[in-house]
């Protein structure tokens, strides 16, 4: 992916998402945030937390990135940090390179810290992007254009921006910034490119969901407990209730007797 990163459409996609990465990141606070591959965007020079990595894992890391204090390398699938120690996980198409997408999410899950963030960008396959691609594919594998590479570099798999969301909810994380972008055509040059800036503004209004990339900022969540019943206190040894007054009876007692050899007391002696 680096040699495609320096050809003009490359070079659109990085300055897309290194603007929603400063954005996204700068006013999250914490003290440890991890990178995940994909050295040629800066995701953490916006933040100010002490303890930044730059993991490349088998992706490779030519350069360490300007303000990051550690590098490391390490697979997505098995990250070498504790159970909920780190604040902050970028993921820079991390997911459609990682050999096994869902595993990898799962292992963010498990590092980060409860109201941790993870932060995701991607390739959007339902997109003039994505529909160019697979028609070169289709083309090369019919005989025709082998020797022409594709649009957009190889994947393992491309992770649509519904199903990631799925994995993100069943994972206990909930959705706080989903966006998509880069709405120009699938160009090849930087001219053509800045001719379709246009389609920008109108891509975001008419047809938002089609944007060649997305951007995901999730939240872990985690449940907390649910009280079942009251908690009664024990009685303090020695102490004595308090008196009360009775206000009232049940059945109201009566004002007066009846009289002697009255019908209402005959009555009751003869019941008896």
């Amino acid at each position: 992916m680096a040699p495609w990163l320096e050809t003009p459409p490359g070079q659109y996609l990085l300055a897309w998402e290194q603007a929603q990465l400063d954005e996204a990141v700068a006013d999250l606070f914490g003290f440890h945030a991890l990178q995940m591959g994909l050295p040629q965007l800066q995701g953490l020079r916006a933040n100010r937390m002490p303890n930044r990595w730059l993991a490349c894992g088998a992706f490779g890391a030519e350069d360490v990135e300007a303000g990051v204090a550690h590098a490391l390398c390490c697979e997505p699938e098995y990250l070498p940090f504790a159970d909920q120690s780190l604040d902050l996980v970028v993921l820079p198409h991390t997911l459609e390179r990682a050999e096994d997408p869902h595993r990898s999410l799962a292992e963010v899950e498990r590092v980060l810290r409860p109201e941790g963030r993870v932060v995701i960008a991607g390739l959007n396959p339902v997109s003039l992007w994505g529909l160019r691609q697979r028609g070169g594919r289709l083309a090369r594998w019919a005989g025709m254009w082998r020797h022409q590479p594709c649009y957009l570099p190889a994947a393992e798999e491309w992770i649509g921006y519904w199903r990631l969301r799925d994995w993100l909810r069943l994972l206990n994380f909930e959705l706080e910034v989903g966006r998509m972008g880069c709405y120009r055509p699938p160009l090849s040059t930087q001219r053509w490119l800045d001719r379709c800036a246009w389609m920008e503004r109108l891509g975001a209004h008419w047809w938002p969901v089609l944007g060649a990339a997305y951007f995901i900022v999730a939240v872990k969540r985690v449940r907390g407990m649910r009280l079942v019943g009251l908690s009664r206190s024990p009685r303090a040894a020695g102490a004595v209730a308090a008196p009360a007054s009775v206000i009232g009876r049940w059945p109201p007692s009566r004002s007066r007797e009846a009289p002697s050899g009255s019908p209402s007391t005959r009555t009751h002696t003869e019941d008896t």
